[in-house]
């Protein structure tokens, strides 16, 4: 995988974000506080915001480029895209979540996740027939990946998947993420302002601060472990520890 961001600019309140960078590593993570411009990244990279200025390209197709007036929607793109909350469809049950946009794009069905492993890895198979309704929220982000895996993405997004859920589920999921960078091999960017989700899960890391970038480098080489025993950024201040 090979996605540039070139010159890509897009104001937000109370900054603009602007972003020139490479990433090609299997997992990057997009790591800052909050409001420093994280999931604004992701939502032009996945066509649901589009920027002022610069290309997006991804694997040597161009996405967006502004100079040229170019912009592939969202469905054309074959990003996979899981927001903070899920965004299940209520009227739907497991199930049909699931298999919501399967076979819609990416490669070949014999290349395909199919469903049974999915839902083997992700430990959801006992959840098929409920509703989204009565899920817990770590249910609810299980299906929700679930999901962006069965469309066969050529990039996955991840935007603060464990956010919003105490520290226990936190370190409970976790590994489902390790289990589907491992059994799947789809790319991913990961978004979070946990350090130590970045540690467990990336091989490049990428610090946003005011929407731009301040720091890149491995997580060893940037992170470093606090007391607590949560890590901390060397020497910068771009981050808050949990």
């Amino acid at each position: 995988m090979k996605l540039e961001l070139r010159n890509v600019r897009l104001p937000l309140a109370p900054f603009t974000l602007e972003v020139e960078v490479v990433m090609a590593a299997r997992v990057t993570g997009i790591l800052g506080a909050s409001g420093a411009g994280k999931t604004s990244l992701l939502e032009i990279i996945a066509g649901l915001r589009r920027p002022v200025a610069g290309q997006v390209v991804l694997n040597g197709t161009v996405l967006s480029d502004a100079g040229q007036n170019l912009f592939l929607p969202p469905e054309k793109r074959g990003i996979g895209y899981v927001p903070q909350e899920g965004a299940l469809f209520p009227h739907l049950t497991v199930r049909e979540n699931l298999l919501y946009g399967h076979g819609r794009h990416g490669p070949a069905a014999s290349d395909r996740p199919t469903y049974l492993r999915v839902v083997e890895v992700l430990e959801i198979f006992g959840l098929a027939s409920r509703a989204v309704a009565t899920l817990s929220g770590g249910e609810r982000q299980r299906v929700a990946l679930g999901r962006a895996l069965l469309a066969a993405p050529r990039l996955l997004l991840l935007d603060e998947p464990l956010a919003g859920l105490d520290a226990p589920l936190r370190e409970r999921l976790l590994p489902y993420l390790a289990r589907v960078r491992d059994e799947f091999g789809f790319p991913m960017l990961h978004v979070t302002h946990s350090p130590d989700e970045v540690m467990a899960l990336c091989e490049d890391v990428i610090v946003l601060t005011r929407g731009h970038v301040v720091q890149r480098g491995k997580p060893a080489e940037l992170l470093v472990p606090s007391a607590k025993p949560h890590h901390v950024l060397r020497e910068s201040g771009a981050i808050e520890p949990e």
